[in-house]
């Protein structure tokens, strides 16, 4: 099931005893989740109605005991556990019994980040149709999420600046969504955000930073990516965060690439590739840096380091700055070595 078949089945009032949420997307599942409540609860009696386990500090006992409880004053109960990935095996076990049998007044809802279907608390789980799953958003998708989100807060946004949104700070949609609210404090009355808007409440985040990073990359300027690069680490940014956008940048820059070799022109490129105008310019001279060749060996280079990342493979901040100065000077060298030492 996905995300919006969820928040179907809740405005439909069709909710289901059980649901286990997992993805990579927190954003979206969180909304879904305040939305159930708003739903099943009413605020004087949430508080007698609302249990919340933590999976690394609760026994699989102890949630189906809650969520046997029948509801006080009201007709549903609502029991949550939060990181369930971390429920251990005795757990999950008791709490495949109570699957088969779940009380109608409670819904059960679970909170992970994966799932494995081969366990049998996922199989009875599939059986009731309750695994929901919530993905990150594609780039192309952003603009109209953007717009969904502006309407919500009672705006409207040009499709330029939706466009130029996204861009700047990718599908981090929490990241976005508290951007978008700078733009509709700074729109005041007006009931349209701008390109204007956008530029003069993202130019002084973070976000820029990482813009900037990406943009000094392209132009292959080492110095000024270094300091970026140095800028966002000493703001506490995850590395795995600036990766994702130096990676997202280099698709667009491949992709232009390739549109150009077409002999596309330059409005239908934009287009194809997903770029805002006031960006195109900037990313097909970058384009030129860099044959296909090139471009295949920075790929590689950072499909390399994603893995050192999440592997916990020395240091973060020196593997960054050697990847760097490999896409900005194409030295080829060895940045997993250079972390280890």
């Amino acid at each position: 099931m996905k995300n919006q078949d969820m928040l179907d089945e809740i405005e439909r009032g069709a909710v289901r005893p059980i649901y286990y949420l997992f993805g990579d997307e927190p954003y979206l599942m969180e909304k879904c989740v305040r939305r159930l409540q708003e739903r099943l609860l009413t605020p004087d009696l949430r508080d007698f109605n609302l249990t919340i386990f933590y999976g690394s500090e609760s026994r699989g006992e102890e949630i189906a005991e809650a969520a046997a409880t029948l509801p006080m004053f009201a007709s549903w109960r609502v029991v949550l556990v939060k990181n369930a990935d971390a429920l251990s095996a005795s757990s999950l076990e008791t709490l495949t019994g109570y699957l088969r049998n779940p009380s109608p007044s409670t819904c059960l809802v679970f909170q992970g980040s994966t799932i494995d279907q081969r366990k049998k608390f996922f199989i009875e789980m599939k059986k009731r149709g309750g695994l929901v799953e919530f993905k990150r958003l594609y780039d192309n998708q952003l603009p109209a999420f953007i717009r969904g989100e502006a309407s919500a807060l009672g705006k409207k946004v040009e499709g330029a600046a939706a466009e130029m949104l996204a861009y700047l700070v990718g599908n981090n949609l929490q990241e976005l969504v508290s951007e978008l609210e700078k733009g509709v404090l700074y729109a005041g009355n007006r009931d349209v955000i701008t390109v204007d808007d956008i530029r003069a409440v993202v130019s002084h985040t973070r976000v820029n930073t990482v813009f900037e990073l990406t943009d000094a990359l392209g132009e292959k300027k080492l110095d000024r990516a270094l300091r970026n690069l140095d800028t966002l680490l000493r703001g506490g940014e995850a590395p795995l965060l600036v990766l994702a956008m130096m990676a997202r940048h280099y698709r667009q820059v491949w992709k232009v690439r390739e549109l150009r070799e077409k002999k596309m022109p330059a409005q239908e490129i934009g287009k194809a590739a997903g770029i805002p105008p006031y960006f195109l310019q900037g990313i097909i001279r970058q384009s030129d840096n860099y044959s296909v060749p090139e471009l295949r060996r920075v790929f590689r280079k950072m499909s390399d380091a994603d893995t050192i990342l999440k592997t916990g493979r020395g240091k973060p901040g020196v593997y960054l700055e050697s990847l760097v100065l490999d896409i900005c000077v194409g030295t080829d060298s060895k940045p997993g070595l250079r972390a280890g030492q």
